[in-house]
């Protein structure tokens, strides 16, 4: 598709480089922003300007936060003596959207993938490990994707932390095999949380 600017079709080709969207979509959202108003345009654009220079990452858990400590962490109404360990920031919200979670969380950034080049080194899971130690907790849940990467992360993270008192478990495999848990919905994911089972269990299944 030939188009009539070099202005358009520079913003064409950064909007395309977005997850999901292809050209032609990218073609129509600039158009509709040569519609709007110039403050609106200025708007989004202070936005994501603003967004890569001021956020954070909790130094806690890794959570997206606007602070050092993210809103969940800093939280005195949290449940301090549980800890679900997630992928992505992604599951966080989809957990916390069902609303069945008052722990804490611990995001890892990724799962262990040899084929591509991502080894525990990569991931935040020394971190986990030395919270753990540090804190006052009693019961891991792993809440990762039911894939080959997602069981090989769970068990050395288990592996990693079991000389430690600890409570392993996994939540239910109401979550297909090879889902990944942004999109579950909320009713199956809050029932994987309530009904998890003893990670011990979950690597037998």
């Amino acid at each position: 598709m030939e188009i009539p600017s070099l202005l358009v079709q520079k913003a064409v080709d950064e909007i395309a480089q977005l997850p999901g969207i292809g050209r032609r979509s990218a073609l129509r959202l600039v158009l509709h922003l040569l519609r709007q108003p110039t403050d609106f345009s200025e708007r989004l654009s202070g936005a994501i300007a603003t967004l890569r220079q001021q956020i954070r990452y909790c130094t806690t858990c890794h959570n997206i936060s606007d602070d050092d400590q993210c809103t969940i962490c800093a939280n005195p109404l949290r449940e301090r003596n549980v800890i679900c360990v997630v992928e992505d920031i992604r599951d966080v919200m989809a957990i916390e959207a069902t609303g069945q979670f008052k722990g804490l969380y611990h995001v890892l950034g990724g799962k262990i993938a040899p084929m591509d080049g991502i080894g525990p080194q990569q991931l935040t899971i020394d971190a986990l490990v030395a919270r753990v130690q540090e804190e006052n907790i009693n019961e891991i849940i792993f809440a990762l994707s039911s894939t080959m990467e997602g069981d090989t992360t769970n068990y050395y993270i288990y592996k990693k932390l079991s000389a430690l008192r600890l409570r392993f478990s996994a939540i239910s495999r109401g979550i297909g095999i090879g889902d990944e848990l942004e999109y579950a919905d909320e009713l199956t994911l809050g029932r994987s949380i309530r009904q998890r089972i003893p990670f011990e269990m979950s690597m037998k299944s």
